[in-house]
């Protein structure tokens, strides 16, 4: 809801402050007094085109602020903000500042931060609606017809959504499958020969270290065996140490009696023959070990050399091979059993298909009936507003199946026709200004519980009309404005007697400058404004009293 307007040096606007109410305000003047000059400063607060030509004369910028009453938390206006970087506090008032310069340049601002011209327009549609002669948004754009209609009718179009989510995702999911198949078909040669080749390595994780770790040891005993060869033959040969120091103890053996010193050294000879016999037993223990059998070192290094090829040919580190192997195996088995994968899609498909067809189908018929209804509530408003030979229909009708959605597959628009035997056309064709505002209002009267903008101004709706056709606008502006702040700019006392509050527009000169002022009316200058709207420049007694009338009704 619009809480206050700050306007400064906007064409003849000096500086105008005005607050806002809930109910129905309105507001009068004489013809020319600049009421159209208050709905461009809050059209560019809103994001309409900033001209220097609205820069008063003489001052350098233009700027103009708009106070709206804080929107619900996670609302369509929050929603934008957060997506554009900007805070909205829950409970604090949401402000619009625009301000154009007399170069012609421009900035906007919502609560003080820096923004764009639009994300102003983006939010304008859920603060304001205004609803004048050369409108071309709101109900006169057909795009927003489908959305008006189902909340008329109370339809809930989940259903329809999530069947239509899940046929699109069964369709990319078939899509999908059909050109891996195809990818696959192409490849199948390839594959089965790769599979072939990994299915007679049979691969294993960590055979490639295996095999590298005894390829290295045999090739390490290979070098080792000849040296361990030439040490048994120094210990073990015919002239080896072992023999010779056996020798050398039989001879001692003979002569050991004849002193100490040599028991003593067979002795030592006896211990070092034992040390070489163990030195011996040692050397033979390792070269059994170290022992191999060239078949053997020849067969790892030719698995070897295999797997490390195939693993080159596929780019793929030998330890790899085996998942490969399950990959390639699992691609080929997709392709000799594609044709069932993707006969189980198409079924998918052609279910969920039919699931949203049905879905949709029957919200076609919720919208014929809600269309019917809202026919229905709409002509009651239109003989009132002497629109009696005027007839209104919504049209519901299935668009082609490329064009189907989340919201079902039909196409509705707001038509009429104004005279009897006129082809029906969009609303927007209505060529008087006076009728298109007031088939604006019948409709809003009978969409009045359907949301919208909370904030709705109405320009110049009565043009044209007045008694009992100006009354009745009257009534159903008032009615309009239980559910939703109405302002409404007037010629109508009619109108004017039903507002809750009322605004004068006026022109003043002080011999230099010409301004516009807006001035808040109490009850006796209501009663005088009102009167005036009735007599004229000449304020007669009985105006006065046709005034009291109006306003006491």
């Amino acid at each position: 809801m619009l809480t206050a307007l700050s306007i400064r040096d906007v064409v003849l606007i000096e500086a105008l402050d005005l607050e806002f109410g809930i109910g129905l305000g309105v507001l009068t003047g004489e013809t020319g007094a600049g009421k159209s000059i208050l709905l461009d400063a809050l059209g560019l607060a809103l994001g309409a085109r900033g001209e220097s030509g609205l820069v008063r004369q003489g001052a350098t910028q233009a700027v103009v602020t708009a106070s709206f009453e804080t929107p619900l938390p996670g609302g369509a206006i929050a929603n934008a903000m957060a997506q554009n970087g900007l805070d909205l506090e829950p409970g604090e008032p949401l402000l619009v500042r625009r301000i154009v310069k007399s170069d012609g340049g421009s900035r906007a601002f919502v609560n003080d931060q820096p923004a764009s011209a639009g994300l102003l327009r983006e939010l304008a549609p859920h603060l304001v609606e205004i609803h004048g002669q050369h409108d071309d948004r709101g109900l006169l754009n057909p795009r927003g017809h489908r959305t008006l209609l189902d909340s008329f009718g109370r339809l809930d179009i989940g259903p329809v959504a999530v069947a239509h989510r899940t046929w699109r995702e069964a369709e990319d999911a078939l899509a999908v499958a059909r050109a891996e198949q195809d990818l696959a078909e192409r490849d199948r040669e390839w594959l089965d020969h790769a599979v072939t080749e990994l299915r007679a390595l049979a691969p294993e994780v960590g055979e490639e270290e295996q095999l590298a770790g005894r390829r290295a040891t045999m090739q390490r005993g290979e070098k080792v065996a000849g040296e361990l060869q030439t040490i048994a033959q120094l210990l073990e040969g015919s002239e080896g140490g072992l023999s010779q120091l056996r020798q050398a103890a039989r001879v001692l053996e003979r002569i050991a009696e004849s002193h100490d010193a040599l028991g003593e050294a067979l002795a030592a000879i006896d211990r070092a023959i034992t040390e070489g016999a163990e030195a011996q037993e040692r050397i033979d223990i390792a070269a059994e070990a170290l022992a191999f059998d060239p078949a053997a070192l020849e067969a790892d290094e030719a698995r070897l050399f295999e797997l490390r090829g195939i693993a080159r040919k596929h780019r793929v580190q030998p330890d790899e091979l085996p998942a490969l192997l399950e990959e390639l195996a699992a691609r080929l088995e997709r392709v000799e059993s594609g044709g069932a994968g993707i006969a189980r899609l198409e079924l998918a498909v052609e279910e969920a298909h039919r699931t949203y067809r049905d879905a949709a189908r029957a919200l076609s018929a919720a919208r014929a009936e809600a269309a019917a209804r809202l026919d229905a509530a709409v002509e009651t408003e239109l003989k009132p507003l002497k629109l009696d030979t005027a007839r209104f229909r919504t049209v519901v009708e299935q668009l082609d199946a490329p064009q189907w959605s989340t919201a079902g597959m039909d196409r509705v628009e707001f038509e009429v026709s104004t005279n009897p035997g006129a082809p029906f056309a969009p609303l927007i064709k209505i060529a008087s200004g006076g009728e298109l505002s007031r088939f604006i209002l019948a409709l809003k009267v009978a969409l009045a519980e359907e949301g919208g903008a909370a904030t709705l101004i109405f320009d110049e709706i009565d043009r044209g009309v007045g008694g009992a056709v100006a009354s009745a606008i009257g009534e159903r502006l008032a009615r309009l404005s239980s559910s939703a702040q109405v302002l409404v700019v007037t010629h109508s006392p009619q109108v004017a007697a039903r507002g809750a509050r009322h605004l004068l527009i006026a022109k003043s000169h002080d011999g230099f400058v010409t301004r516009t002022d807006v001035t808040p009316l109490d009850a006796t200058q209501r009663r005088e404004e009102i009167a005036r709207m009735l007599s004229g420049a000449e304020i007669t007694p009985e105006a006065r009293a046709q005034a009291e009338r109006l306003l006491a009704a």
